[in-house]
């Protein structure tokens, strides 16, 4: 070990070749995630790069929700994260969910209302999760529907967010439960209708088909 006062030149400290790419690349996903707890996600970040998983990283810097009249902490970025590490395994373990949430540096308080409200247990039907992750962002049924869309979507970003009918049709059904009060009848109307209007489009469905003006209206 050489003394401590041993001065170095710049040829004998030796840079590992990939460091300086995965600095980059890190300090972009913090800058473009904006965590609320930087070391805290950074352990999480290095945890899933080193084994291989999904990032926690969002596609794209996001601007706050205009519709938000506070900081609720969840936001469809982070709720595409989630979905992305979450949905392949359809059922998820509450414990797993708490453990991402916490990874995302999301408060705990918010999560325990979603589970509360969704009567969630021990094992999460993920997209019933995602649904009123959704709806705890927006104000309406219609809103909350369009954000679904908008992380379900395999369409690149800013195209129509189209999803399967009977997607769509199981995520009206379930947030009509808690946010809506279209009686079934009207229900099964709408529905019959928008899977007319998405035949011509391959059985999909995106928010300018349940945004138009001639169908029943969805509750707000």
């Amino acid at each position: 070990m050489p003394p401590a006062d041993t001065i170095f030149c710049a040829q004998q400290i030796n840079i590992p070749t990939e460091l300086p790419d995965i600095l980059k690349q890190f300090t972009k996903a913090a800058i473009r995630t904006q965590p609320h707890d930087v070391l805290q996600w950074s352990a999480a970040y290095f945890s899933a790069l080193s084994s291989g998983e999904t990032l926690p990283v969002k596609e794209r810097l996001e601007m706050p929700i205009a519709t938000q009249k506070t900081d609720t902490g969840l936001t469809p970025g982070l709720l595409k994260i989630l979905h992305k590490q979450l949905s392949p395994k359809g059922t998820v373990e509450k414990a797993e969910l708490e453990q991402r949430w916490k990874e995302l540096c999301l408060p705990k308080e918010q999560l325990n209302s979603i589970i509360e409200l969704g009567n969630f247990a021990t094992d999460i039907v993920w997209i019933e999760f995602l649904a009123l992750g959704c709806s705890a962002m927006n104000g309406t049924i219609t809103t909350s529907l369009k954000c679904a869309c908008e992380i379900l979507t395999a369409d690149p970003e800013g195209g129509a967010a189209r999803i399967p009918f009977e997607t769509f049709t199981f995520l009206f059904t379930y947030l009509n439960k808690f946010d809506g009060e279209m009686p079934q009848d009207q229900i099964d109307s709408y529905l019959n209708s928008l899977k007319e209007e998405a035949k011509p489009q391959f059985g999909m469905v995106q928010p300018l088909n349940f945004a138009g003006l001639n169908r029943p209206k969805l509750p707000d």
